[in-house]
């Protein structure tokens, strides 16, 4: 029988606080910061990083997935349509189950699983229980150029806590239905001339294409994909089948890396 190595308690806490102060002095400057982790932001995070660019993803809760894990009603299924099923099952290693050409179903806790991983597993540096409070901008040209961060602790026990900075050549919101990172930007910053017009109701037979066609840069420096675009544009909402949101994350993370590679010459 092995016997378990001995660890003293200051050893503990010397490795997780030299480690994790290491990590994050190594991702206040990044190529792109994807903020959330559901079906949109997991996918262009994954993308982001495969392409080469330096990304890290935050998420205000402890755990990914965003509107996966519910499935449909909390019934553990949900609808997933070509061509998304097949990019799903053969890039992210997803099992999916026919129901008829073109329609699948697959498992949200797998689909979130997977996503990950393969994000992960790509290069893409993960920061749980870190809320968005605010955005970094420029004046000359008029840009986004990063995030302002907190853990999402201080958010919950609203204590007044100074944040922390990360800079960033593209910012993405995949917020979900709430659009936050576009909202700060509409509010806080008029210059841009944003305004959300709001998401409509449900029309799942439009909303898969348009939020595809959206998807995207939304002022210089800021992205938005999955539903936070239905917010930011109007368009429909389409309840638990992910398609559109698989194939807006890649989209979008297509557009960034055109848009850093003419500015970083790649």
């Amino acid at each position: 029988m092995s016997i378990v190595r001995k660890v003293g308690e200051d050893e503990i806490s010397k490795a997780i606080i030299n480690e994790a102060l290491k990590e994050l002095e190594n991702l206040v400057d990044v190529d792109a910061v994807v903020v959330g982790s559901g079906p949109s932001g997991l996918t262009c995070s994954y993308y982001l990083a495969k392409y080469g660019l330096k990304t890290v993803l935050i998420e205000r809760r402890l755990s990914f997935g965003g509107g996966i894990g519910g499935g449909g009603m909390l019934l553990p299924s949900i609808v997933i349509e070509s061509p998304a099923a097949e990019l799903i099952h053969d890039e992210f290693l997803v099992n999916v189950k026919k129901i008829r050409d073109g329609l699948y179903v697959m498992n949200p806790a797998e689909f979130i699983a997977k996503l990950a991983s393969k994000a992960i597993d790509a290069g893409v540096k993960v920061l749980l229980g870190v809320s968005v409070e605010d955005v970094i901008f420029r004046s000359n040209p008029l840009r986004i150029a990063g995030v302002v961060i907190n853990w999402s602790a201080v958010h919950i026990s609203q204590l007044w806590v100074d944040p922390l900075f990360i800079k960033a050549k593209a910012v993405i919101d995949a917020t979900g239905h709430d659009a936050e990172i576009v909202n700060i930007v509409s509010k806080k910053i008029p210059d841009f001339k944003l305004t959300l017009k709001g998401e409509k109701s449900a029309c799942s037979i439009e909303a898969e294409d348009l939020i595809i066609s959206y998807s995207g840069k939304v002022v210089e420096g800021l992205y938005v994909t999955g539903m936070a675009t239905a917010k930011v544009y109007g368009l429909p909402r389409m309840g638990p089948i992910f398609g559109g949101m698989v194939l807006s994350g890649k989209k979008t993370a297509e557009e960034v890396y055109r848009d850093l590679s003419k500015e970083l010459n790649r």
